[in-house]
């Protein structure tokens, strides 16, 4: 029986390893304390696209963010045990997650508020009710 020589046929085939390479989806960490707003959020950025993980307190997205390092982390700032502005204080002194680009989202609407946020470390501020084509403008700008 004559057997092909695969050795010979993969070196001269047009075919290479970078094609191998599939687009991998962005990993987005959302962080909100109130479970039906992390549902939504969780079901927006799946249909922007993006893999999530969820977390409901500080702890919990410290700890998710160590464990995978997302690509980009949207918050709540009103959380029930650190709030959002100590949680972005941690991820910015944590040498793995320092450039991880932070989005707050949350019900905190006056001006001073997003003045706090902003210079806490977030680079994006959304107040809720939020637009979901401005979240996704937001999103996407700071994914690519």
């Amino acid at each position: 029986m004559n057997y092909p020589n695969w050795s010979k046929d993969l070196e001269s085939s047009s075919f290479n390893s970078s094609q191998l390479l599939v687009d991998k989806r962005p990993l987005v960490l959302a962080v909100d304390d109130n479970h039906d707003n992390l549902e939504l959020l969780t079901q927006i950025l799946d249909m922007f696209g993006c893999d999530c993980v969820g977390a409901v307190d500080g702890y919990e997205a410290l700890s998710a963010a160590v464990d995978r390092l997302p690509d980009l982390i949207v918050l709540d700032i009103c959380l029930p045990d650190i709030d959002g502005i100590e949680l972005v204080n941690r991820i910015k002194q944590h040498p793995k997650l320092i450039n991880i680009p932070l989005v707050a989202v949350t019900a905190l609407a006056k001006t001073e508020d997003r003045e706090r946020i902003l210079t806490a470390g977030c680079v994006e501020y959304l107040s809720k009710p939020f637009n979901i084509d401005d979240l996704e403008s937001i999103i996407r700008r700071h994914l690519n």
